[in-house]
């Protein structure tokens, strides 16, 4: 359904222009054109546009887009535009507003205000949805859709919802008592008599009660991205596409059942520049969020898009320039967005596409840059762009449908950042609860292995797989660090995986509690301690870092208290605790590693019991494309030369090897 190749493109939003202005239709899609952009994303933003009011379409505005696109051969991504509904209907349909408390509307005027369960907004999205496929659908520029943008992005507390959330409980637990012993409700006398009783989840207290909230939101967001990736399905061409954009950091978005119900993942990654993107990394100034705030941090999530669906993946928005409010305004300097671009092809994209193509002149998002600012001339972003898109054209199907190699897997459970997010185990330097605890920790160890010079990838809990032995051979050793949530079956599989031959790496906070949140009644790390031959009784809070020996680097914010039963210390906290803090075992045809804190970046790296052989500014990462080729891909991420082997870099730099043409460059 893709073009045999990375294809670079941008949002394209003429009807934000103003209309003194004139036609620029002509004139933007010849630059596009000119700097390598072969693909546009249109129309998702504007329902008000394409239905004005209640039953009155006008779906021609967009036909010379299109026209105009085919000429030059720039291939169309068209959205539906349910996330934004105009002001007609939720005038006359106050109703679907959401809440996110029981009884208090989300007032309109932003975006995504409404509950998209609702009968009435479920009737107005379906129609617009088949009046604009229908129209289009036999369009030769439109190679596939974008259904909805960005869903998840509140938990509705809408009657509906929280009515549905009870028979979902009534069609699992069966009976009141079953809920009662399973979510411990004899605490603070919550003990329910009868279903009517359960209380609303804005007053709710109990861990095991929010992790369901969370699971019964994300079923709600898949069902209706669902819901429109069929609809769409109905009406396409066969050779067309489906996607959404995810927003990673939503809260009512569980990644890897959403994406199965789409042809193709495909996430937004955005990146805090300048010296964000300096290696070795600096502390950033910013809070654990939707921007990257590192080299780690970027590969993460494109690596989680990847892992979505273990497959190529799309990226339908990333940095042009400056991103976010006005009070934000950091541009990439010279050559970072270049390193951006092939970062993320590194990992499998298929498609770059930045956000967006012009500066908005009015609106909430007017200081976000565009690749042409407010004036509308090409400058020195274009003049990068442009050359990213010489670059990807002169590749070719060299890039098409890269898999990375991965030496180090880290594993991603959506639940357990869930569970942490209401009892977060780490603080902030005041005492506050630090809700990005499992990113946070999670984090840690993925820089870990990039810092090793190790490449890293993530597979989600969802996708292990059957047969652990079978993952020995595609991920030789595994990262599994604040599993929080996990089942019996679950960790039982971590433990076969490593006796068949692979090196688990466990992390903080690991096996500690069931499916439910409920803490085990077993001593930590039960079900792994046997292969891990260590436990725990205590835990605790570490206010400063405290150095270890054995390792270089020190243990951060959190210490298991470990009690060493059959493994060998790897490494101790220094006096006063004086205690393992890092052990390892043979177990099996493999080995498990336990880490009781949360490393710095030194141990983090130390804990794999290798170190890069180039300088620390160097990532170097490789892929196999659909030909069998490995391709390399050498970054230097930082303002001065460095040479990696013989192969000099310049500030910003990156190339791309290939390994059976001898490591020759070709970019």
């Amino acid at each position: 359904m893709l073009p045999p190749r990375v294809v670079l493109g941008t949002a394209y939003y003429p009807e934000y222009l103003p209309r003194e202005l004139g036609d620029r239709i002509g004139t933007d899609l010849d630059l596009m054109a000119a700097a390598g952009l072969t693909a546009i994303r249109v129309g998702e933003s504007v329902w008000s546009t394409w239905e004005p009011r209640d039953g009155v379409f006008e779906l021609e505005w967009i036909r010379p887009v299109l026209d105009c696109a085919a000429q030059r051969g720039i291939d169309v991504v068209l959205g539906t535009p349910t996330y934004a509904v105009p002001p007609w209907l939720q005038r006359a349909h106050p109703e679907i507003a959401a809440e996110r408390r029981a009884g208090e509307r989300v007032p309109w005027g932003i975006r995504q205000e409404i509950d998209y369960g609702h009968p009435v907004f479920r009737f107005h999205a379906g129609r617009v949805i088949r009046r604009i496929v229908e129209r289009y659908r036999d369009h030769p520029a439109v190679i596939g859709y974008q259904v909805d943008n960005e869903p998840g992005v509140l938990l509705a507390h809408n009657e509906g919802a929280f009515q549905a959330f009870v028979a979902r409980l009534q069609d699992k637990y069966g009976d009141v008592e079953t809920l009662n012993e399973a979510w411990g409700l004899t605490y603070w006398s919550h003990r329910l008599s009868d279903w009517p009783e359960l209380w609303r989840p804005e007053g709710n207290s109990t861990p095991s009660y929010d992790l369901a909230w969370r699971r019964f939101q994300a079923e709600r967001t898949t069902e209706f991205i669902g819901w429109q990736a069929e609809l769409v399905r109905e009406l396409r061409r066969p050779e067309q596409f489906v996607t959404t954009c995810l927003a990673y950091d939503r809260p009512a978005v569980a990644d890897v059942p959403l994406t199965s119900r789409l042809d193709v993942a495909a996430g937004n990654i955005y990146v805090d520049v300048q010296d964000g993107l300096e290696r070795p990394a600096r502390p950033s100034r910013l809070d654990v969020g939707w921007i990257g705030r590192s080299v780690a941090e970027l590969y993460l999530a494109a690596d989680r898009v990847y892992g979505s669906r273990g497959e190529p993946f799309l990226v339908t928005e990333t940095n042009a320039t400056s991103i976010g409010g006005s009070h934000q305004n950091r541009p990439p300097y010279d050559g970072q967005l270049r390193q951006l671009a092939w970062a993320m092809v590194s990992r499998g994209a298929r498609m770059v596409e930045y956000w967006h193509w012009h500066s908005i002149h009015h609106g909430a998002e007017t200081f976000w840059g565009g690749i042409l600012g407010h004036g509308l001339q090409p400058g020195r972003v274009y003049d990068e762009i442009a050359t990213i898109g010489a670059e990807l054209t002169a590749a070719g199907s060299a890039l098409a449908g890269l898999r990375p190699d991965v030496d180090v897997a880290v594993v991603w459970s959506t639940e357990s950042d869930w569970a942490l997010q209401f009892q977060p185990p780490l603080a902030h330097p005041g005492g506050a609860p630090d809700s990005s605890s499992y990113r946070t920790i999670v984090g840690a160890f993925y820089a870990g292995v990039l810092d090793a010079g190790l490449q890293p990838g993530v597979v989600p809990i969802e996708r292990l797989g059957g047969d652990p032995a079978a993952l020995v051979s595609r991920y030789p050793a595994l990262v599994v660090a604040a599993l929080y949530v996990a089942s019996d079956e679950q960790l039982d599989w971590l433990v076969e995986y490593a006796r068949a031959g692979g090196h688990l790496i466990v992390g903080p906070r690991t096996g500690y509690a069931d499916p439910e949140a409920r803490a085990r009644a077993e001593v930590a790390p039960g079900r792994l301690r046997d292969a891990a031959g260590v436990h725990y009784l205590e835990y605790e809070n570490l206010l400063d870092d405290v150095p270890v020996t054995g390792l270089n680097g020190h243990a951060t914010r959190w210490a298991e208290a470990l009690i060493v039963d059959d493994a060998e210390p790897l490494a101790w906290l220094e006096h006063p605790r004086g205690r393992p803090i890092v052990t390892t075992r043979r177990f099996g045809a493999g080995r498990v590693t336990y880490v009781g804190t949360v490393p710095d970046p030194a141990l983090a790296a130390a804990i794999h019991g290798k170190s890069a052989s180039w300088a620390p500014s160097v990532t170097v990462l490789s892929a196999v494309n659909s030909a069998g080729e490995r391709l390399w891909f050498v970054h230097n991420w930082s303002g001065a030369e460095v040479a990696v082997k013989g192969l000099e870099l310049g500030p910003w730099d990156v190339r791309m090897l290939r390994e059976d043409r001898g490591c020759t460059s070709t970019i």
